[in-house]
């Protein structure tokens, strides 16, 4: 197929006016998919490839040949910010055609939501939550709106894979198919996608359509790669090492940080000075730390300000002027972000991110990776791995430089297997299964029960769960009054249901925070948790406030603007780190080889860990003895197989061995004592991991471990149920103790 030759001519114009020389691969190969079958597409490929154009393009073509009597296109991103910056560039393309384009998100504006609802058309743009909104608040005009849906575009899909996030995501798409009467095909667009099969799966399920994955030479990935440690005090790990050969070389720096600078933050000071970067940290608290220990080095320096923050919790005209800054080609100001700028917005031409410590996945490094390189620029990143000097006395586990390994476990990964964490399939979601069940309710009305489960427990991603789970549940609800039983022996939302459903709070199933909105004279700053009492400072927008006044009430603050360096706190952000990953950092360190990204200290420090690993007897077993009656395991599984053996030992194995002060690094370590020796300890864990037990049995006795939004609501056999048999990863943990008999026979 000549797919340029197929595009609409409008479409046809656009590319020579954008002065395109030839179509994309991606380009080809999605026109091809689209124009050619009548099934879902997942569409991967990487960072600025074109992937949004080459989906709309046919996508377009199609509607316009046979225009849709409703909205034709349904898109859905994980992020407002992505969806403005799409928005742009979707208006310009449309334009000229008079397709419409409208944003439904919080900060869009009310009268084209309004425009919209009285005359339904073009393309609407959308965030998970807003669509969760949507079908509660305007249930009635779903129909209206939807019933000529042709298409539903899931952008950066790979940030649905893994949480319940993804899975309300596609409750709702078919949810809404099936208050419209649509059966829209669903085009999946991701830069990062390990098992494109199993993604693939996940996007079709309850579909009707299969999914076409289009193979394409997308061309050869470059990348600009270093990776450097530091000590936060000295000396430094290569200090008195001599010449190191095969070491990448290093720039020169364009600025001096303050002589008594952290010695990381100040080698990120130095290499931004006249450039356009980001530095990506893992935290809200160390993005706000960070931003606010780079511009006090600006202050001490007598330079300008040269630094913006980007994360979660600043209000959107922060975060929006620092998007804008970013988009403008002759600024060279670098901004301090979280994962809110990991996925795919167009922020212009940076020149390169700094990663501070590693990412928790081989997707977030790729995604983060990818916002550099625009243009025909190769991709470059920094890493910039802190680590405090341990004491002399520090045991053996707190002596390895975890992130440092991490980081290199997961580029190679990605270099050696094109490893990418695949979707979570096989959990048992029993808070989205309340979350979805008060949302029916609350748009649909009153209902039996057997009429709320033919709508809630035939979607999807509740294939897993009973009838008899669902049965539990809805007792549970009416009991603690979040559903009522009427008159007539229907179901409608309760009393104690309705605040729960009607706080804007609802839409969204990804846990958050009691937050206080904080204030500055007319100027919003962003949320904190946790307000500290009037007089006390706080540290939001990269900058330290000093408290005027809390409003409990209202959950306001008001504060005024001050000088120092004090820790956030946004709260808890749990990681998800995958066993391939803590596998392959048992390789890096067992391997004898350098990486060519890696920089003086790091190389240092790396030969230093894997010095230290062979002297110990890490590369040979597990379980190191420490001294006494002291252990220390290394497992090398992912955080939920760790998490199962953490409470194996503790629960099938404690008595037996005698085992006490169970203490973790998840997912890296254990420390313990125990009254038994080495062979009586691998006797014990594979004789039990052998024996037929529940899993439950690892949930601790009177335990009811909360771990999603809504498990609060539900009763407690289930969110324990759900805990064991969805969460832990037993079998992964099984697996790895029955690798451990040959050390039980010697």
């Amino acid at each position: 197929m000549n797919v340029f030759e197929r595009y609409a001519p409008f479409i046809q114009d656009y590319i020579y006016r954008s002065g395109w020389q030839s179509l994309r691969a991606v380009q080809n190969a999605a026109g091809d998919a689209i124009f050619g079958t009548e099934d879902n597409v997942l569409l991967t490929a990487s960072t600025a490839s074109g992937k949004t154009e080459a989906a709309f393009f046919p996508i377009l073509t199609l509607l316009n040949e046979q225009p849709s009597e409703t909205v034709g296109v349904l898109y859905i991103a994980p992020l407002k910010a992505l969806i403005n910056d799409q928005f742009g560039r979707l208006g310009e393309l449309c334009a000229e055609e008079g397709i419409a384009v409208t944003r439904w998100h919080g900060d869009a504006a009310l009268s084209q939501k309004r425009k919209l609802l009285k005359k339904p058309t073009g393309i609407l743009q959308i965030t998970p939550e807003s669509l969760e909104s949507l079908l509660i608040n305007k249930h009635m005009e779903i129909p209206a709106l939807f019933g000529d849906l042709r298409f539903v575009v899931i952008d950066e899909i790979h940030s649905l894979l893994r949480a319940d996030r993804g899975l309300q995501t596609f409750c709702l798409i078919e949810r809404l198919c099936r208050l419209a009467g649509c059966r829209p095909r669903r085009i999946g667009l991701s830069a990062t996608i390990g098992d494109p099969e199993a993604a693939g799966r996940f996007l079709a399920a309850g579909s009707g359509r299969g999914t076409v994955i289009p193979r394409f030479d997308g061309g050869k990935e470059i990348w600009r790669l270093g990776m450097e440690h530091f000590y936060n005090t000295a000396p430094q790990a290569d200090e008195d090492k001599g010449d190191i050969g095969g070491i990448l070389p290093q720039e020169a720096a364009t600025d001096s940080a303050p002589p008594a600078a952290d010695p990381g933050i100040g080698y990120i000071f130095e290499h931004t000075k006249g450039k356009k970067c980001l530095i990506f940290t893992n935290s809200r608290e160390e993005c706000e730390s960070v931003c606010q220990s780079l511009r006090q080095y600006c202050e001490v320096n007598h330079e300008p300000d040269r630094f913006l923050i980007h994360h979660g919790n600043l209000s959107a005209s922060y975060r929006e002027s620092a998007e804008d800054e970013m988009k403008d080609d002759e600024s060279l100001m670098s901004v301090c972000a979280t994962a809110t700028l990991e996925l795919g917005i167009d922020i212009g031409r940076l020149e390169r991110a700094f990663q501070i410590d590693a990412p928790f996945t081989v997707s977030g490094f790729l995604q983060r990776m990818g916002r550099t390189g625009r243009r025909g620029d190769p991709s470059e990143m920094w890493f910039v791995m802190r680590e405090e000097h341990q004491e002399a006395r520090a045991l053996l586990p707190a002596t390895v430089p975890w992130y440092l390994i991490q980081g290199i476990a997961l580029v190679q990964l990605y270099i050696e297997e094109r490893f990418v964490e695949p979707p979570r399939t096989d959990r048992l979601p029993y808070s989205l299964l309340y979350h979805q069940t008060m949302s029916t309710l609350a748009s649909c009305g009153e209902m039996t029960a057997g009429e709320l489960a033919s709508r809630v427990l035939t979607l999807n991603c509740f294939k897993r769960i009973t009838q008899e789970d669902y049965r539990l549940l809805l007792r549970h609800l009416i009991e603690i009054d979040h559903i009522q039983r009427t008159e007539n022996g229907g179901l409608i939302v309760g009393l104690a249901g309705e605040r729960v459903v009607s706080d804007h709070r609802f839409y969204a199933v990804f846990q958050d925070n009691v937050e206080y909105t904080v204030h500055s004279g007319s100027e919003q700053l962003g949320t904190i948790v946790k307000p500290p009492p009037v007089g006390d400072k706080i540290a939001i927008a990269g900058r330290v406030w000093v408290v005027e006044e809390v409003d409990h009430k209202r959950r306001e603050v008001y504060c005024t603007l001050v000088r120092g360096n004090i820790p956030a706190y946004f709260g808890d952000v749990a990681g998800d780190i995958h066993t391939r990953i803590l596998e392959r950092m048992f390789g890096v360190l067992q391997e004898d080889r350098q990486y060519p990204y890696l920089m003086r200290h790091a190389a240092c420090r790396l030969a230093e860990a894997r010095d230290l690993f062979g002297k110990s007897g890490m590369a040979e077993k597990p379980l190191i003895h420490l001294g006494g009656k002291m252990w220390a395991l290394f497992p090398w599984l992912g955080s939920y197989a760790f998490l199962a053996l953490e409470r194996f030992l503790k629960q099938r194995c404690g008595k037996r061995l005698g085992l006490k002060g169970l203490t973790s690094g998840r997912p890296y370590y254990m420390q313990f004592t125990m009254q038994a020796d080495e062979a009586e300890f691998y006797r014990v864990v594979c004789d039990e991991a052998a024996q037929e037990w529940d899993p439950l049995e690892l949930v601790y006795p009177k335990e009811v471990p909360v771990f999603e939004k809504y498990d609060e609501f539900v009763p407690p056999e289930l969110v324990r149920k759900g805990f064991a048999l969805g969460v832990l990863d037993v079998e992964g943990m099984k697996q790895r103790v029955r690798a451990w008999e040959r050390h039980a026979r010697q």
